[in-house]
């Protein structure tokens, strides 16, 4: 059972970049997937979730920060989940983790059972 976050890398403000979390050993389906975020020397932070539809679709939520910018989605058949993140600010770096829990976990870290091990988004011009 594993989660595997994909994706980061370094780009200028007001760019775009992609992150997948691609799931081995289990499927996405029936759960709620998550994409939190941690900056350096602070606690990590809920970025946005999409709960679980059945297949492809579910109902997602963003922070505040990241509203209008950022878009999540899911593919059943590839049993991964992205988060499409536009207009990159320098406040957007960190470490982003994505989670598998249950359909209630929203940003309640207690309630995702499996986490990936992270990818690094750097904004800076």
């Amino acid at each position: 059972v594993q989660l595997q976050a994909s994706g980061g890398g370094l780009v200028q403000p007001g760019g775009s970049l992609r992150l997948s979390c691609a799931a081995s050993g289990f499927t996405l389906v029936p759960h709620s997937i998550g994409w939190f975020r941690q900056a350096p020397g602070k606690e990590r932070e809920g970025a946005s979730y999409i709960t679980s539809s059945g297949g492809s679709g579910g109902t997602t939520a963003y922070a505040d920060s990241v509203k209008g910018r950022f878009t999540i989605s899911r593919d059943g058949a590839k049993n991964t989940v992205y988060l499409q993140m536009n207009s990159l600010k320098p406040e957007d770096t960190g470490v982003y983790y994505c989670a598998a829990g249950r359909q209630t976990a929203k940003f309640r870290e207690d309630e995702y059972d499996y986490w990936g091990q992270g990818t690094q988004v750097t904004v800076s011009s």
